[in-house]
């Protein structure tokens, strides 16, 4: 790469995942330069062209890879392909970020993590929740203290969408890793992950309510930290009514925030980490410091998902660690397992790790 100015990425996909989220982050982050994009569908490859003239489209992997001028690949296909294009990729000599879940399972991840050193490449998870705007504030709040010993971290991502719309990720089939469990899920178990770390145990209720679907939509994941924490997960389609986004219970005070990180609504429609506010929540909205009876606004520090392209580029340049490591991205895995488990078993289940 010395002999060229930007890193030349490949998006495998333009689905919702490969225009909303990574096409538009890598295309404005300095260093990185939007090369080619893989869609065999016309309006997606119209849309692409409409967008980021002067992009390549191709109609398939193997076309991508064959030009020989790709630095990194992005997986943004359908979950049971991330293991199969991601080692493509790898092979050909790119470095990759593969959207989440890596893979149906944590051994296959740790695999693809493991062909990665065998071939001097980096590899790494799109966790782009790390940089959710009440996350990094919650993040904030802990490193300094303000809520005293934490007791119980809740967290949900809850919507409504009563009638199936009979896409792969409402697919009741483990191999192609749907369902509320692993699409958000791998989001919230991270970043409970991340703030409190390791899991020593896990109970789940995991359920599918409405007709016509095959993958679970409404879940709830108890995590019993190897620290002591207690988190609360809720993740469903099926919410008429959304809880809080965060409840986190401290010794000295408690963190509540409501609304969704305002990004991805942004990306949806159209706009850019430049635009005026990026990150913010345009009402002004505030999370709340409380304690008993009295609560007090905290501002909410911006979201930027930026920061992680901005990340994978140093990574590449550099030839050092990514953002996250598909380490990280297999213990969250290893955790989805254990509260498969636990579902079906009706039971608490410990967290053991997945064959290293």
């Amino acid at each position: 790469m010395a002999d060229r100015v930007d890193v030349r990425v490949g998006l495998l996909g333009y689905g919702l995942a490969g225009s909303a989220f990574h096409a538009p982050m890598v295309s404005v982050t300095p260093g990185l330069t939007l090369a080619a994009v893989v869609t065999a569908n016309p309006k997606r490859a119209d849309a692409v062209l409409d967008r980021y003239p002067g992009v390549a489209v191709v109609a398939n992997v193997e076309d991508l890879l064959a030009r020989g001028d790709i630095d990194l690949v992005v997986v943004a296909t359908p979950n049971d392909t991330h293991v199969r294009f991601a080692r493509l990729a790898l092979e050909s000599g790119a470095d990759v970020v593969v959207d989440k879940p890596v893979a149906p399972t944590a051994r296959e991840a740790r695999e693809l993590q493991r062909l990665a050193d065998e071939l001097g490449r980096i590899v790494t998870a799109y966790q782009n929740r790390r940089w959710d705007t009440d996350y990094l504030t919650l993040r904030d709040l802990l490193e300094a203290g303000t809520l005293g010993r934490v007791r119980r971290f809740e967290s949900r991502f809850e919507g409504w969408r009563p009638q199936a719309t009979g896409g792969w990720r409402e697919s009741g089939d483990p191999a192609l890793a749907g369902g509320v469990l692993y699409d958000l899920g791998a989001h919230l178990v991270d970043q409970a992950v991340q703030l409190f770390g390791p899991v020593a145990s896990v109970y789940a209720e995991v359920d599918v309510r409405r007709p016509g679907v095959g993958a679970d939509d409404d879940a709830f994941v108890a995590l019993r930290h190897a620290g002591g924490v207690l988190s609360h997960l809720w993740m469903s389609k099926v919410a008429a009514d959304a809880g809080p986004r965060m409840r986190v219970l401290g010794s000295d005070a408690a963190f509540l925030t409501y609304g969704l990180d305002p990004q991805e609504a942004a990306l949806r429609g159209g706009g850019l980490p430049s635009d005026s506010g990026w990150g913010r929540h345009q009402d002004g909205r505030t999370a709340s410091l409380v304690r008993g009876d009295v609560a007090e606004p905290v501002h909410l520090v911006p979201g930027d998902y930026g920061a992680f392209y901005a990340a994978v580029e140093r990574a590449v340049r550099t030839r050092t660690s990514p953002p996250v490591t598909l380490e990280e991205a297999a213990y969250v895995l290893d955790v989805i397992a254990a509260a498969r488990r636990s579902a079906a078993e009706g039971a608490v289940v410990a967290v053991t790790a997945a064959s290293r």
